[in-house]
Order: C-alpha cells, then sequence, then structure tokens
C-alpha cells in the first residue's frame, strides 16, 4: 500500500469517524479511507471528510430504533 501522510487532525477526525462502527468493522474502514486517500494527489480536510463519508456509506450499518425493529418482529 502506498504511505499516505496526514495531519493530526486528518487522522483523529479518521479516527472519530469509525467510532460508530462495530470494532471488527474499523479496520476495514480505516483501509478503505486510506486506499481512497491513496489515490488523491493532494490530502487536505475536504479529501478526508469525501473518503470518510464514502467509507461510512459502505461500511456503517445503522441500529434500527425501537418502533422499526417492533414493526419487524411484528410481521416475522
Amino acid at each position: 500500500m502506498t504511505r499516505i501522510s496526514l495531519a493530526d487532525e486528518e487522522l483523529a477526525a479518521i479516527m472519530f469517524a469509525c467510532q460508530p462502527l462495530a470494532p471488527d468493522r474499523r479496520a476495514a474502514f480505516v483501509e478503505a479511507v486510506a486506499s481512497t486517500l491513496a489515490t488523491c494527489p493532494v490530502i487536505g480536510p475536504g479529501t478526508v471528510h469525501r473518503a470518510v463519508r464514502e467509507a461510512q456509506r459502505a461500511h456503517f450499518d445503522p441500529p434500527m430504533d425501537q418502533h422499526a425493529a417492533a414493526a419487524r418482529s411484528k410481521y416475522r
């Protein structure tokens, strides 16, 4: 993998963004962000934000609220 250089704030943003993920999905999330950033000619706060957003869409599985869970179980 290509080495990328991040500012402390950019790395902190990535680590903060992976906190809501299930622990077993965090490494894949960070790898996805790093892969995206490795293709960028210039890395800055905007590119980090876009890479994080893209990776969250692929790796975040939001929890169901109680009403949705009850409605689903009602029809099973």
